[in-house]
This record gives C-alpha cells, sequence and structure tokens, in this order.
C-alpha cells in the first residue's frame, strides 16, 4: 500500500466559489499522477468538475498540468487550484465592469514576478527593476532602467505580458448587464443588474 500524507490544497477564484471554502486538508498518497489527485480533490467537491479543463495545480508553488505528471508529496505540502491567468479590459462578455476585487496566491505570486525579473537580467542589459502588483488596487508599476530605451521598453513589454499569463492573480468583476435575460434575474428585461464573475490577470 502507497504511503499517504496531509497536504493543504488551497482554492482561488472560481474554484473557491464552487468549493465553498478557501482551503482545506486533505489525505492523499504520497505518489500519485497529477490527474488522479484532481480526481480525488473532484470527489470531494463535484462542481469542480465543470472548470477540470481550465485549471492547473501549483505544487509547493510551481505549476503542475492536470496529467500523468507523478507527483511526490509530503505531508505540509500546498496544493493550489490555479484557474486560468489571463487579462480584461473595462469591459466583460460586452457588459461594462464597475469594479473590481482581487484575489492572488501571494507566496508563489511574488516567486513568479522574482522570476520574470531573473529573466529580464539574462535578456536585457537593465540597471535597474521594480515590478509592484498592489493586490488591493488595480495596477500594477513596472519600471526598468537600462542605458539605451529600447532594452527598457522591450524589457517593460515582456514583463507585463509574461506578468499577465503566470502570476496567480485574479480579478472578481461587478459588472452592469443590459441582457433582456440574466441567469441572475429570471425575466428581467432590459434592466440595469449587478453581476459578479471571476476572471484572471
Amino acid at each position: 500500500m502507497v504511503p499517504r500524507c496531509q497536504v493543504q490544497v488551497l482554492y482561488f477564484a472560481k474554484s473557491a466559489e464552487i468549493a465553498g471554502i478557501r482551503s482545506e486538508t486533505i489525505s492523499v498518497p504520497q505518489e500519485v499522477k497529477a490527474l488522479h489527485l484532481w480526481n480525488e480533490i473532484e470527489t470531494r467537491h463535484p462542481g469542480l468538475a465543470d472548470i477540470r479543463n481550465q485549471v492547473i495545480f501549483a505544487v509547493r508553488q510551481e505549476y503542475v498540468e492536470l496529467g500523468d505528471q507523478l507527483l511526490q508529496l509530503q505531508s505540509g505540502d500546498e496544493i493550489a487550484i490555479i484557474p486560468p491567468i489571463r487579462t480584461t479590459r473595462n469591459n466583460f462578455e460586452g457588459k461594462k465592469v464597475i469594479s473590481l476585487e482581487y484575489e492572488a496566491y501571494l507566496p508563489m505570486a511574488e516567486n513568479e514576478v522574482r522570476k520574470i525579473c531573473s529573466d529580464i537580467r539574462q535578456k536585457w542589459p537593465v540597471k535597474h527593476i521594480a515590478v509592484l502588483v498592489p493586490v488591493s488596487e488595480a495596477s500594477i508599476i513596472i519600471a526598468i532602467s537600462s542605458a539605451h530605451r529600447a532594452a527598457s521598453l522591450e524589457a517593460v513589454s515582456y514583463a507585463i505580458e509574461t506578468l499577465k499569463a503566470k502570476v496567480p492573480i485574479w480579478k472578481k468583476l461587478a459588472e452592469v448587464a443590459t441582457k433582456t435575460f440574466v441567469p441572475q434575474v429570471q425575466g428581467a428585461k432590459n434592466q440595469l443588474v449587478k453581476a459578479s464573475s471571476w476572471d484572471s490577470g
């Protein structure tokens, strides 16, 4: 029999809404394929099946695809359920976004920002890098200096695009809808309805 261990599962954004919790400790095999681990988690929270093809794991703050990869786990490890990471503008699915609420897997987000800074230093001759991602505010600040403007501009572009693709930060959007049918309000016609949904970026 494969020995088991106690791991902490962290739920973010849409996965937290579906599971109804932010974290829990569960017993899992110490050696387990990523997909089998997902199946164990999904058994506890069947609604997660709806987002199965949209999420990946972070195991000890490193991304892991849901597949045949064998994981070596230890008691105390963190397994984060990571919904998609992408960007959102001032509208979403044709509805105006009126406010944002941020959530982040903070230790992993900080680690990913450090990796981005390291990549920039390897790719461009930059002197200083500052990346601030205030989780409670709707902004990202990136400042890069170099002897030549072109290197700084390319590095800033790389930083923002990589940050949007890899750093686990999500936004909950409060929207104004003007549809004739809104799932939250059955039969509503041409009314302004406030709704919320998770997006990432």
